[in-house]
């Protein structure tokens, strides 16, 4: 084992294609990134400078994009680096904390939308104790107990990959550090890596998406009681941009994590890693702004202003 060389970097392949698809691919993800932190910089400043946005939905809205700049910020600069030059270098250290940030938004995220469902199942089913529930404080609260599990049960795990021994090939067949390629290539034995992450990672999983399925079966039940069709309409509507986010999510998740590896080619794999790294970050600000008549009203108050001003002037 002393004769062992340590792994001091690791090589990601990317996507093995053709120089021109190579360049269309670089652009694809470059057009995504700009478009992203754009998308998700504009909701964060709108539900912090408009009034008629300061309301708890809004405000957990804001904190997911937060977490979608924080993870595409982690992917794409290095993910360009490595498709432009068909495949790219990373440290070790570098691997480990692209995998931290990633892991830990995802982790967020996860709680996240089960605090954004039970912010909307306090709105529907008990609207009259909204306010006195969903206060300020609490909301503050709320998304505190969604960042702390992410970047301390993250920490946890990562600290435990970084004590194990790399000793060749260095070689990720992957567009990034992601979780299970990089186990693969331990020389040390990884049963107590893949036990922490089951122990902790089930009832992350678990727990937040009974708690999804239960607030939605109370929503389901509540708006199917409104006499008006109207009513349940605008009920529904509330409710609808959030169970899309939820279903991209959990979708994407459980078809990476959850899917046996093998029968999913290693395409397959990389085309789903993008899902949840770089679309699902563009598709949320997209999700939550087109079918949002709060946030068009902002915007277009916004331009109003800035077209006035810019008479004025």
């Amino acid at each position: 084992a002393n004769n062992l060389t340590a792994v001091t970097e690791f090589f990601l392949l990317g996507f093995q294609v053709s120089h021109n698809l190579r360049i269309l691919l670089f652009s694809l993800f470059l057009v995504v990134y700009c478009g992203t932190i754009c998308g998700n910089l504009l909701i964060i400043t709108l539900v912090s400078t408009s009034k008629t946005l300061h309301t708890p939905m809004y405000f957990f809205i804001s904190q997911l994009s937060i977490s979608d700049i924080l993870v595409i910020t982690d992917m794409v600069p290095n993910m360009l680096h490595v498709q432009m030059n068909n495949g790219g270098t990373i440290t070790f250290t570098g691997c480990l904390i692209q995998l931290y940030f990633l892991s830990s938004s995802e982790i967020f995220e996860c709680f996240l939308l089960t605090v954004m469902s039970y912010d909307r199942y306090v709105a529907i089913c008990n609207p009259l104790r909204y306010t006195s529930i969903m206060t300020n404080t609490c909301c503050v609260i709320l998304t505190i107990i969604c960042w702390l599990p992410g970047f301390s049960i993250t920490l946890f795990y990562t600290i435990t990959i970084a004590k194990l021994n790399f000793c060749g090939p260095n070689i990720i067949d992957h567009l990034f550090c992601d979780l299970l390629p990089l186990l693969e290539l331990a020389c040390s034995e990884t049963f107590s890596v893949h036990l922490q992450i089951y122990v902790l990672g089930i009832p992350i999983i678990i727990i937040p998406t009974a708690i999804i399925v239960v607030s939605y079966t109370y929503i389901i039940i509540t708006v199917l009681s409104i006499p008006s069709i109207t009513g349940r309409q605008k009920a529904f509507s509330t409710c609808s941009s959030h169970l899309i986010v939820v279903s991209i999510f959990y979708w994407t998740i459980f078809s990476i994590y959850f899917i046996p590896k093998k029968s999913q080619t290693l395409s397959r794999s990389k085309i789903l890693s993008l899902l949840y790294t770089v679309f699902t970050p563009l598709i949320n600000p997209l999700i939550y702004s087109l079918r949002n008549k709060d946030i068009r009203k902002s915007v277009q108050e916004r331009l109003t202003k800035s077209f006035i001003c810019g008479n004025c002037s």
